[in-house]
């Protein structure tokens, strides 16, 4: 009987082993991101970018901000920044229509919550005021869409008419259900928006009160009113 031949392992068949088992090579990791990953980064960036500017227009104005401060304070190149935005009136209009977007989800989130027409719109209230004390909330405020081309402008303005609809919508459904004393819903609407609106103007983050605390007591004076009940029932208005 002849011998067996003996199978070199250097043609990969030693003992036990199989020819074409081997185990390939573990490929390297990929020094990029996925797709997805670097749709995320940007994102980000962008906003940081709209966030800063935000900031600058709220403190100096629209006019007065130059988008060479906006990316020094983001220690990045003007070109850079470009990479994001196309132009100073384009990030305007982001920032207005990120804060507008805030209201309308916020004022949403309450009325889906259901309940009484005046708990709907307390709350509505609050969340109004914690927006406006916020950067792109405040930018509605501060800045507004006034400085830019008519087209951005009419855009905004049909979203702001959205969200009064939504205060008169509670309002009136509070006149209906008895918990808000008859009254103009427009009227009431402004008044209320009006009044919150303008907390976003002069609101400081380093002043004595908190966003919460200045919602509470603003609250508390446009719901329930600055007189007491007894003298309330006295009050009139003189005639024009």
């Amino acid at each position: 009987m002849p011998p067996r031949s003996k199978r070199s392992t250097a043609d990969g068949g030693g003992p036990g082993v199989a020819l074409g088992s081997t185990t390939p090579a573990r490929a390297p990791a990929s020094p990029w991101t996925s797709t997805s990953d670097r749709e995320r980064l940007r994102a980000s960036k962008r906003d940081a970018v709209l966030r800063t500017a935000a900031r600058v227009f709220n403190e100096k104005g629209f006019h007065a901000t130059s988008l060479d401060e906006v990316a020094e304070r983001l220690h990045i190149t003007k070109p850079t920044l470009y990479y994001y935005v196309k132009n100073k009136d384009e990030i305007l209009f982001e920032c207005v229509s990120i804060g507008l977007q805030m209201l309308e989800d916020a004022i949403q989130a309450e009325r889906s919550r259901g309940g009484r027409a005046i708990d709907q719109l307390v709350a509505a209230m609050h969340s109004y005021v914690m927006i406006v004390t916020q950067d792109y909330g405040m930018c509605i405020i501060r800045v507004g869409e006034d400085p830019l081309p008519q087209d951005s402008r009419r855009a905004l303005r049909a979203f702001k008419a959205k969200l009064d609809a939504h205060f008169r919508d509670l309002v009136a459904r509070g006149v209906e259900e008895g918990s808000i004393r008859p009254c103009d819903p427009k009227i009431a609407a402004f008044t209320l928006a009006g009044a919150l609106s303008w907390i976003g103007r002069w609101y400081r983050p380093d002043g004595a009160l908190t966003p919460d605390a200045i919602a509470r007591q603003a609250i508390d004076v446009l719901a329930g009113g600055l007189c007491t009940p007894r003298v309330a029932a006295r009050l009139r208005v003189a005639p024009p």
